[in-house]
């Protein structure tokens, strides 16, 4: 009789799923307890393009943005309005993700936001406060303009040393201290 009862364990154990089911019973979960997901964040997840952006037109409320890389690259055009955030980040040149949705097959703007470089590891971004804060206190630190050399002549920073991305590897060794310890602070003419 025992060895039958053993038998009928896995058999018992599914119908039991199948009459009480197999989620968790959630009803004493209080609403608090639940994340909250906002219309607006399940926007933000949907469908996006990243890219460079080619251009923009007002008058034809539409962004070009180029998609992919080397021979796989295609351009694409996508119709914003005015409920469309962030379209003062489409600018010609710069990166940009545009989170949109199809409206009669065709994609509209959501929410367009500048595509900025990732800081590599040990690397953080200081704030303008926080360097006017350190140019106050007369701690040792060096600011570099990565800019154009000729950005860097027209003007730049009080203090700051040139150091162009093409001329790194170049004048690196000239510009950089050989004290290590010195915090660095690069910037630039916009966002990367």
């Amino acid at each position: 009789m025992k060895g039958n009862i053993v038998k009928f364990i896995p058999f018992l154990i599914m119908a039991s799923f199948l009459v009480t089911g197999c989620t968790q019973n959630t009803s004493s979960t209080t609403t608090a307890a639940k994340p909250a997901v906002t219309a607006q964040a399940k926007k933000a997840q949907g469908p996006v393009y990243k890219g460079k952006i080619i251009g923009k037109s007002n008058k034809a409320k539409s962004i070009s943005i180029s998609v992919g890389k080397g021979k796989e690259a295609k351009t694409i055009m996508v119709k914003f309005d005015d409920a469309t955030k962030g379209v003062e980040h489409a600018a010609k040149g710069h990166a940009a993700i545009i989170s949109y949705e199809m409206r009669d097959g065709q994609p509209w703007a959501i929410i367009v936001k500048p595509k900025l470089a990732k800081l590599p590891k040990g690397v953080t971004e200081i704030k303008t406060a926080e360097l006017t804060a350190l140019v106050a206190s007369n701690k040792e630190y060096l600011l570099i303009d990565a800019r154009p050399i000729k950005r860097y002549a027209a003007d730049h920073l009080p203090g700051a040393a040139s150091l162009s991305v093409p001329d790194y590897k170049k004048n690196a060794a000239t510009v950089l201290p050989k004290n290590k310890d010195i915090p660095l602070i690069f910037y630039c003419g916009g966002p990367t």
